[in-house]
């Protein structure tokens, strides 16, 4: 393809399944990328979504799902449904292996100590056969059923000419089984079914932890998607009114949207005035006034009256397509994380391969050993050296720090979400939602005569409005008859209120345009009765309680801090100042939000990102971690690594907190697997390490990391 090449570009996304590691994605990518008219193929490990893009009339989504499907990876149409359904499926595969191994593991491992105990009393060689004849009927069914996850992988990277850890491992079961079966067929005294079992089960509980972390983690782009509209009102040009699908809307179309539906389409208020909830645009809750001459957006709510828009964008071409766009070239952005037992296993496999052969020829060519033997002793240096304390390193961890955090109230949605966050050194906030509650109050009531408050607050409770809510939530003793109450959208409210006549609302809608009036705000309400003089009720949006101890916390624990507000800079900039954040941006729609996240990436800065609106979706899924408040918007949610609970803001520091600690504990780990493979090699190459005690040593390790991962409950929080 040509920079200068008219076919227009065609995209289909996939669902991909057996994606377990980083050569899965590199060897489908490289795959896909190399197909005739394909120009862009990107996999998310995560979601296991495949985003191809393609030359019109050159493949199609059938041909590319058949490509990938024929390198083992079963790849069919993106469907949120069936993802969820594959996801399940795959976890219940992984949760009954793992059953049915440690099922036989115990019963085998019986068996064993009862032979190993026999060894040094009376037991005959018959009842040894006996007792190994029993474990193998046990043992086999169980290592051919439980073995399967393994056993795949390790042919499909074999067959993609590469290895990977699923290769040595499959090769200790299976070898060491064979070789117990032989034993036991030609009646001999040893039959390790029990190492085969037993490595089986640790292997699965670490393969199964692996995946309940990176199965949390789901694509948020659907969910924005879903606020789109199917239909929409359409009215002819001689005035008929019609329901039509969206997608027969077409830009110059005139559309009407009722109080309480989602604007269907990008365009032009042509008649009507209301209010719109631009949170998706702005961030901000107080809703926007809607007349003549303004442009709205697909996904905004229209909340208090009708409007006829003239459409201007529909589809792919709306402002909300473009923020799901922005979300999911994030999210993919994710995709070439790659964890660090993946990386070493690239290395690792090759090698114990290597060692065990040479371990292999050693016993059997120079020391003139029967092959038996040697074969025991090369299968104890794969077993001793298979990585399950290297596999569980990072799950169990993450296991351990994940309950810790819940337990405060913060979900971790992402499997890699406490390594990113532990390497954090820039907090950027969204302002309304995050570091306030996004619930405004009345500020002023005390220098307004009490009749007043009274006559404003009965008429308030004649409106939906979030400042008409908050000023009759605030004064429930409002009980003064009205009468005549009409709602004008965009405007305000009007009403004859204990005989007298009463307007609330906007500032022009109650006469108030004379230079001595105080400053326009975005909160505020202003009231007007009769011919009295107007008078203002300012809100304010309430700070979290701990907002200000959580920016000292984090600052002290060597964390930048930023805030992004949608808002005005004079609020912006007030917050700021009160929460002592000297760098803050205000007026920011979420692609700048989002330019200015990747701007910092590019600068090298890794960020931490807290924000809980619509508009913050993007940013959220384009920082190297997120978090958002469980108030949040639903795709806000989504699109966050964690979520926190509560109307406090110390959960943030928490967070980074424990997951500085659990990076610790995971490096530690590795360093445990290192020195446990140096000591643990050189004595079963030395023939000191049977099977069983390969097995066994194998075990300990993986029980050391564990018990190394859950010294993070004693860690104690910041103050």
């Amino acid at each position: 393809m040509t920079a200068l090449d008219p076919r227009p570009i065609k995209t289909a996304n996939l669902i991909v399944e057996n994606v377990s590691c980083a050569d899965c994605i590199g060897k489908i990518e490289r795959t896909v990328n190399a197909m005739d008219g394909v120009t862009d193929a990107r996999l998310n490990m995560s979601t296991r979504r495949l985003k191809v893009d393609w030359l019109t009339g050159t493949t199609d989504a059938d041909a590319i799902a058949d490509r990938v499907t024929a390198l083992g990876y079963p790849a069919i149409l993106f469907d949120t449904e069936k993802l969820q359904s594959s996801a399940t499926r795959e976890e219940r595969r992984l949760l009954l292996a793992m059953a049915v191994a440690g099922f036989a593991a115990g019963n085998v491992m019986l068996l064993s100590v009862a032979v190993w105990a026999g060894a040094f009393s009376e037991m005959g060689p018959a009842t040894r056969s006996l007792f190994h004849w029993i474990s193998a009927l046990i043992a086999l069914p169980a290592i051919a059923f439980s073995c399967r996850p393994f056993l795949t992988s390790a042919w499909r990277s074999l067959k993609g000419g590469a290895v990977n850890m699923d290769v040595p491992i499959s090769l200790a079961v299976l070898l060491s089984a064979g070789l117990s079966l032989q034993q036991t067929w030609a009646g001999g005294a040893h039959a390790y079914f029990d190492a085969s079992v037993t490595l089986l089960f640790f292997l699965l509980v670490g393969r199964y932890l692996d995946h309940r972390m990176r199965a949390k983690a789901r694509s948020a782009a659907e969910q924005l998607i879903a606020l789109s509209s199917t239909h929409a009102t359409r009215r002819t040009p001689n005035g008929e009114m019609s329901r039509v699908a969206l997608e027969t809307v077409m830009p110059g179309d005139v559309l009407v949207v009722a109080a309480g539906e989602r604007i269907p389409a990008d365009g032009t208020v042509r008649h009507g005035e209301s209010d719109i909830d631009r949170s998706l645009v702005t961030g901000e809750s107080v809703p926007e006034p809607a007349i003549p001459g303004i442009g709205v957006f697909a996904g905004t709510l229209n909340l208090t009256g009708a409007l006829e828009i003239d459409v201007t964008a529909v589809g792919p071409d709306t402002f909300l397509a473009e923020v799901a766009g922005l979300m999911e070239a994030a999210e993919q952005g994710r995709a070439g994380y790659i964890r660090l037992a993946d990386r070493a296993a690239r290395i690792y496999a090759p090698v114990v391969h290597l060692t065990a052969a040479a371990t292999f020829l050693l016993w059997w060519g120079l020391l003139g050993a029967d092959w038996p033997v040697a074969l025991i002793t090369a299968i104890s240096v794969l077993i001793i050296t298979c990585p399950c304390a290297l596999a569980l390193a990072v799950p169990v961890v993450h296991i351990v720090a994940s309950s810790l955090l819940f337990q405060r109230g913060i979900l971790v949605k992402s499997g890699d979400a406490l390594e990113k966050l532990a390497q954090a050194d820039t907090v950027v906030f969204d302002k309304t939602g995050t570091l306030t509650l996004g619930k405004p109050i009345p500020t002023n009531l005390g220098d307004i005569a009490p009749d007043l408050v009274t006559l404003a607050a009965s008429l308030a409770a004649y409106s939906r409005h979030p400042l008409s809510l908050a000023l009759s939530n605030v004064h429930p003793g409002a009980c003064l008859p009205v009468t005549d109450v009409q709602e004008f959208p965009g405007s305000g409210l009007e009403g004859t209120v204990d005989g007298r006549r009463v307007r609330l609302g906007r500032r022009s809608w109650c006469g108030v345009e004379n230079e001595n009036a105080p400053e326009a705000s975005s909160l505020e309400l202003w009231v007007s009765i009769a011919d009295e003089r107007a008078f203002r009720i300012e809100f304010e949006d309430q700070l979290r309680l701990d907002a200000a101890g959580t920016i000292y916390t984090l600052k002290a624990m060597g964390l930048e801090i930023e805030m992004l507000s949608g808002d005005r800079p004079v609020v912006a900039g007030r917050i700021a100042a009160e929460l002592g954040i000297s760098a803050w941006h205000a007026d920011m729609r979420p692609d700048e939000k989002l330019r200015h996240i990747q701007s910092l990436g590019q600068a090298g800065r890794k960020l931490l990102m807290v924000g809980d609106g619509l508009n913050d979706a993007p940013a959220l899924a384009a920082a190297w971690v997120s978090m958002a408040p469980a108030q949040a918007a639903d795709v806000s949610r989504t699109a966050a690594d964690l979520v926190f609970q509560g109307e406090t803001l110390f959960p943030v520091a928490y967070a980074v907190k424990t997951a500085r600690t659990a990076n610790r504990a995971v490096n530690q780990n590795f360093g445990f697997s290192l020195l446990y493979n140096l000591i643990a090699v050189p004595i079963a190459v030395a023939g000191f390490a049977t099977p069983l005690v390969a097995a066994v040593a194998m075990s300990t390790s993986s029980l050391a990391v564990t018990l190394n991962a859950l010294r993070l409950r004693m860690g104690k929080a910041p103050k």
